[in-house]
């Protein structure tokens, strides 16, 4: 098996009140836009036609995804949280999108673990709760998730 890389954090590196100021940070351009909600197959105008958007929203522009602010939110947190230490995101108990996100805006996204639990039907992992907040160039609440991964104890040879 080919070794790889682990830069998240294992199981018991998790510790409830845990904040993450992850380093990596997006702007979101058009064309990251026009590519996401075409290729999930949404004709949302809301996304994909300015023209509309200027005459007939109250934001006078395309709104981002929503999809595509989230995918970009859990994205950006894997290199610091989860990467190499997951073994499968379990879901999503609540995501809001409080104020819009449009081309050209910059996200920075931080991660607080809610919660940690060990396992009860599988060993040597557990149950992470992590609430992911992003926030636009203006530090504006874009997205808050939260969701359950499960993940890997550290290895005993570790």
């Amino acid at each position: 098996m080919t070794e790889r890389p682990v830069s998240g954090k294992w199981l018991e590196e998790l510790d409830e009140g845990l904040v993450i100021h992850h380093v990596i940070r997006r702007t979101i351009t058009e064309a990251d836009n026009v590519g996401f909600t075409t290729m999930t197959m949404n004709p949302a105008w809301l996304h994909l036609d300015a023209d509309y958007c200027e005459h007939e929203t109250e934001f006078g522009r395309p709104l981002v995804n929503s999809l595509l602010t989230l995918s970009l939110v859990v994205g950006i947190s894997v290199h610091e949280t989860t990467l190499g230490t997951t073994v499968a995101n379990l879901g999503f108990e609540e995501t809001t999108f409080p104020a819009p996100l449009f081309h050209g805006d910059t996200i920075r996204v931080e991660s607080e673990v809610l919660g940690r639990r060990a396992s009860i039907s599988r060993p040597g992992q557990g149950i992470v709760t992590f609430e992911h907040r992003a926030f636009n160039q203006n530090d504006l609440l874009v997205c808050r998730a939260v969701r359950n991964a499960l993940m890997l104890a550290r290895p005993a040879d570790d």
